[in-house]
């Protein structure tokens, strides 16, 4: 299956509370922090969510 690299790229300081927790939700712990993740539609949404937030990259390898 497809995987995605999210990587965090702007502190979630100032915004919802929900967007810091969907940065925790994705597996992100501290700026500048890349995780790769299964390419599905509920971890597109969650990015959709924190999209000015993060970077992905499409067709991420381990």
């Amino acid at each position: 299956m497809a995987k995605i690299k999210i990587t965090w790229t702007k502190s979630a300081i100032g915004y919802a509370k929900d967007q810091g927790a969907t940065i925790k939700a994705l597996g992100l712990r501290r700026l500048n922090h890349i995780v790769i993740k299964e390419d599905n539609p509920t971890i597109r949404g969650m990015v959709y969510k924190v999209r000015h937030l993060v970077k992905v990259e499409e067709n991420a390898t381990e």
